[in-house]
Parts: C-alpha cells; structure tokens; sequence
C-alpha cells in the first residue's frame, strides 16, 4: 500500500468512526425517530465524505457501515485491500444534498439532517424562527431562515440550503415541509448547530404561546454574534 494510499486510508477510518459516534448525539437529544436523519463529513484533504447508510437502525450503526462517497455522492468502492468503502451498503437518501453543500460551500466539513420536532413544526408551516433569545444572536446570527420546498432523490435540497444559507450568518435552515439542516466546520459543529436549533425552536415557540416575543435590535445581535464567535472561550 503507497503512502498516499495509507494516508486515505487513516483518514477515512478516523472520520467514519467520528461520524458514526456523533449519530448516537441526535438519537441522546431525541432529535430522530427510527432511522430518520444523518450525519455526514467531509474526508479533509480529498474529494470524499462519509454518511450515514441509508435504513439502519441507529443502534446497529458501526464505523464500517458508514458509507463513503465522492462529492458527487456515488459510493466508492475503496482501495484493493478493502480497508473502506462498503458495497453492501447504500448511502443515505439525502445524500445528493449533502454532496451538493461540500461542492459548493468549500468552508463546510460537516452536515446534520433531522426531523427534530420543533424545528420540524416550523418547517411545516415555512416560518422563520425569529431572533428573540440572546442564544440565537450567539448561535445563528439572527432568525434561522426557512429554504424552499424541493423533494428528496436529487440535489434539489443541497441547492436550497446554499442558496439560503450564504446570505445568512446561520449555520441552520428549515427547509419547508421537510425539516433542519445544519452545516459546520466539522461534522461536531453541524451536530452541535442541529441541538442548538431544536432548543430555539422549542422554546421561541413556548414563547409565543405565552405572548408576542419581544424582538432584538439588529444591532445587538451582530454585537452578540461577534463576540460569541470572536471572543467567547478563546
């Protein structure tokens, strides 16, 4: 085996067991149901990713069943050995979209995908989750924005998160009628980023109930967001 080949190797078999470790993330936050939602990660320094398989339990999910893909997210079969890639398994059927953000946003390493409950219900009904806790100023930047409606088999929806989210600080979308995707620097980030928004979704929500939610000034929330990126845990 090259050394180049080794390298790849190493650097699959690391990101497969991180991606398949940050899935048990989303079923401890009751983010998913069944075999719903997904986990993927850019492989750093080469054309690939790892995600998901597509209908298996998240009990059953092991480093070897996360799949790995180029970026046009066709599986690949791995080098001669047989050290990665998985032919038995099919990948995720978000995976087109997850492809499609790695293609054209080259800043993200990580993409989450759930049904989260709240954030879900604000999707059914294609609203934005306004700004109104200091922990979205931190968090999203402002109101986590909603994406058009598109169906799922192609890269209909990878095209609808990088069109809403570059001309957003949030690193979460609700993509109508369907639900949350989150990106990140890391696939940890993307993970961290999905928990955070079922947290705002659930509880701008409660507040709503109660009354009107009293809204941020715009630019008390770029202060919030600059110093929670730029300053705090530095």
């Amino acid at each position: 085996m090259s050394a180049t080949t080794a390298n790849t190797v190493e650097a699959i078999m690391r990101i497969r067991a991180e991606v398949c470790a940050l899935h048990a993330e989303l079923t401890r936050y009751e983010l998913v149901v069944w075999t719903a939602g997904n986990v993927s990660a850019r492989v750093p320094g080469h054309d690939l990713m790892v995600i998901k398989p597509s209908g298996v339990p998240y009990d059953a999910l092991t480093p070897g069943s996360m799949v790995v893909t180029d970026l046009q997210g066709v599986p690949v079969a791995g080098d001669s050995d047989g050290e990665w890639g998985n032919p038995e398994l099919s990948p995720s059927s978000d995976t087109a979209a997850h492809a499609y953000v790695y293609r054209n946003m080259p800043g993200v390493g990580g993409v989450v995908h759930t049904h989260s409950t709240y954030a879900t219900a604000w999707a059914a009904r294609g609203e934005p989750i306004p700004c109104v806790l200091t922990m979205m100023g931190d968090e999203f930047g402002g109101t986590i924005p909603v994406g058009p409606f598109a169906l799922i088999g192609d890269d209909s929806i990878g095209r609808g998160i990088v069109d809403t989210l570059r001309a957003s600080h949030s690193p979460a979308v609700l993509m109508q009628n369907h639900g949350p995707f989150t990106i990140g620097k890391d696939a940890r980030s993307a993970v961290k980023a999905a928990v955070m928004c079922e947290e705002v979704a659930r509880t701008v929500h409660i507040s709503r109930q109660l009354g009107e939610p009293l809204p941020i000034d715009a630019a008390q929330i770029e202060s919030l967001y600059d110093r929670y990126q730029n300053v705090y845990g530095r």
